[in-house]
């Protein structure tokens, strides 16, 4: 099977804090792979290497069988990314995000009309096209983001966390949408997450990062075995090989961010 990433001894230094150390993995085409980890653990870091927004100390990066160190720019045009951090626009309509977007990426005029209909239609958004986003729920955001991501038409789709502080529901939604997109396109998908119901659900390998380091890398069945626990469940196994730091708190800064974001959808 052909891959759509493929790192190896890839480490990130800062002065002198390895944050990365040494790390190798794949994600094989149309993948859904799940990289989790605690806090500070360098999944954010790894995203940010992989996605060219970050220069790695040393090793290597390729993404569609591409060099991130020499072609960058290229990779760019293969990949979509959703940070954490919120993307979409809320003084715009969900049409003209994707409208924005499109023309940022230079797609032409009869292309951007067909992608966003099909975004829109696939994404449960066409209801809700001519609303402002400040209109929206955070699922909707979410889902809006994800739909910025791929207008492209990627080979990757990269998300970093796409369901923090969202509900159940709203989280269900985008599970769906991402099970949807690599049923229908064949997409590879890399999500960091800290659901470990949301790793369960829609993850076919998971790495688990700790320290820089990846401390486990198999199936979530392969994962469960190794802990010598017949009834094991994801948070069992990352337990076990991570220890008790299990949370998604982060630091004031972060949580800071975190609430400021989700006031917006109150």
């Amino acid at each position: 099977m052909n891959l759509s990433i493929k790192i190896k001894d890839l480490k990130k230094q800062f002065n002198n804090f390895e944050a990365v150390q040494g790390i190798t993995f794949d994600v094989k085409e149309g993948e859904v792979f799940g990289l989790l980890g605690p806090n500070g653990a360098g999944k954010t870091t790894t995203i940010r290497m992989i996605t060219t927004l970050m220069p790695p100390t040393s090793g290597e990066i390729f993404v569609a069988g591409l060099d991130v160190k020499k072609e960058g720019a290229t990779v760019r045009r293969h990949i979509g990314y959703v940070p954490q951090a919120l993307s979409a626009d809320s003084t715009l309509t969900g049409y003209e995000n994707l409208l924005f977007i499109a023309k940022l990426l230079r797609l032409k005029k009869d292309e951007r009309k067909e992608r966003i209909d099909y975004i829109l239609n696939m994404l449960n958004l066409k209801d809700a096209a001519n609303r402002l986003v400040r209109e929206y729920s955070g699922g909707m955001v979410r889902r809006l983001e994800i739909g910025q991501a791929i207008i492209h038409k990627p080979q990757v789709l990269i998300l970093d966390e796409p369901t923090v502080g969202l509900d159940p529901v709203a989280r269900h939604n985008v599970w769906n949408v991402l099970d949807n997109l690599r049923k229908e396109t064949g997409l590879t998908i890399l999500i960091t997450t800290h659901y470990m119901e949301e790793a369960e659900a829609i993850c076919g390998r998971i790495a688990i990062m700790n320290s820089g380091k990846i401390a486990a890398l198999g199936t979530p069945n392969e994962l469960k075995i190794k802990t010598g626990n017949p009834n094991a469940n994801l948070e069992d196994v990352f337990t076990f090989f991570i220890g008790n730091q299990f949370e998604s708190g982060g630091s004031y800064r972060e949580a800071r961010q975190l609430r400021r974001r989700l006031q917006k959808f109150n």
